[in-house]
C-alpha cells in the first residue's frame, strides 16, 4: 500500500468487515487505548440512533480501547464521507498507547452533534462488539459495551443490510 494512514477505530469500524466495506485497503496494525477519554454512545446519527464517540475527558483514569488500522490515503475521503464528516464528526489527530508499550499517532473521528438521550440500533452494537471481540479486547471492556442498550432498528431492510455482512457466520 503506497502512504498508507493510520486511523483509530473505537466504534462500528472496529470490525474489519464493515470497515473493508467501505475502505478495501484497511489492513491491521494494532489494538491501542486513547487515554483521557470514554466511549460513548450518544452522537446523533442521521438515521435517529446513537453512534459511538470518544469523548474527551481530560480524566486520566478514563481509556478507550480500539484499534489501528493503515489505509491508503486515496480512500481517506470515502471513509469520511461514510463517518459524516462535517455532518456530526470531525476528526482529530490521537496519541495512542499499543499493547507493547508503542506509541502511535493517528487520526480518529469524534462527535460534535450529541444527544444523551438516543440509543443505538442493535445492528450498530452488533458492529462494535464483533469488531471488539474479533481484536480481543479485555473482557471487562466488552462486558461494558455489552450492557449498552440498544433499540430495534424500525427500518428492517436497514437492519438486514447491515447485518449481511455476517451471514457466513464467520462474523
Amino acid at each position: 500500500m503506497k502512504d498508507p494512514i493510520l486511523y483509530f477505530a473505537y466504534g462500528s469500524n472496529m470490525s474489519s468487515r464493515r470497515l473493508r466495506e467501505r475502505v478495501p485497503s484497511a489492513r491491521f496494525r494494532s489494538t491501542a487505548t486513547l487515554e483521557a477519554h470514554e466511549l460513548r454512545f450518544h452522537k446523533r446519527s442521521r438515521d435517529g440512533s446513537a453512534k459511538c464517540d470518544a469523548l474527551e475527558t481530560h480524566n486520566p483514569q478514563h481509556r478507550v480501547i480500539g484499534v489501528v488500522f493503515e489505509i491508503a490515503q486515496a480512500e481517506k475521503a470515502e471513509l469520511d464521507r461514510h463517518e459524516g464528516l462535517g455532518y456530526g464528526y470531525e476528526e482529530k489527530q490521537v496519541s495512542l498507547l499499543t499493547g507493547s508499550a508503542e506509541s502511535l499517532t493517528a487520526f480518529t473521528y469524534y462527535a460534535t452533534h450529541i444527544d444523551s438521550l438516543l440509543k443505538p440500533y442493535s445492528w450498530y452494537k452488533h458492529h462494535v462488539l464483533s469488531g471488539a471481540r474479533e481484536h480481543q479486547l479485555p473482557t471487562t471492556y466488552l462486558d461494558r459495551i455489552e450492557r449498552i442498550e440498544a433499540i430495534i432498528d424500525p427500518n428492517s431492510a436497514r437492519h438486514a443490510l447491515e447485518m449481511a455482512i455476517y451471514l457466513d457466520g464467520l462474523g
